[in-house]
């Protein structure tokens, strides 16, 4: 996989159409759960899924690796391209309220997770979108995609504060919808 890999990298240094190809259709699934943490309209999440991958073909002479770590340093480069193409979304059209449903081959994991994992992550994911939208996104940022308060906040335009404040409340929000589901699960057993 590797040299495959590192073969297509090449390709796109040079602008190869059918190497971008590959590469789009092996990262895409990984692009669209990236930018649908951000924006819960999934037509809108395959467009901006889509214009992140124009801005990576078009900035692909940026990217550098370690051939050792080929893959996880372009993963990382493609989810930081996503999240911003997203942010900037958000940003260009200031509301931030969007919830539609996936369809439901978007939430196989890959690899060898369990059906309780699968459950587990939509369950969560469910919860996550409940979330105010600012709260939203700094804990996507923060917690999943693991940005400091000072890169959230100046991908935000917020302060410092108001990043780890909105953090806090999005934290004590799913705890108590953690905390609401579990009694009910439990009253449900009774």
């Amino acid at each position: 996989m590797l040299n495959h890999l590192q073969t297509i990298v090449e390709g796109c240094y040079k602008a190869d159409r059918r190497l971008q190809q590959a590469l789009y259709e092996h990262y895409y699934g990984y692009a669209l759960k990236i930018v649908f943490r951000y924006i819960h309209q999934y037509d809108k999440a395959v467009d901006v899924a889509n214009d992140g991958f124009i801005k990576l073909f078009r900035n692909f002479e940026r990217f550098k690796y370690e051939p050792d770590k080929l893959e996880m340093m372009l993963m990382g480069w493609i989810k930081r391209i996503m999240i911003n193409v997203a942010i900037d979304q958000l940003r260009r059209d200031s509301r931030q309220i969007e919830f539609n449903v996936l369809p439901d081959n978007l939430w196989q994991q890959s690899g060898g997770s369990g059906a309780d994992d699968s459950l587990l992550y939509k369950e969560l994911i469910k919860s996550i979108k409940m979330l105010p939208p600012s709260y939203r996104a700094v804990f996507n940022m923060f917690v999943i995609d693991g940005f400091s308060h000072q890169e959230i906040a100046n991908m935000l335009g917020i302060s410092v504060g108001t990043s780890k404040s909105n953090l806090s409340k999005a934290k004590a929000y799913l705890q108590n919808v953690l905390k609401k589901e579990n009694k009910q699960a439990y009253a449900a057993f009774r």
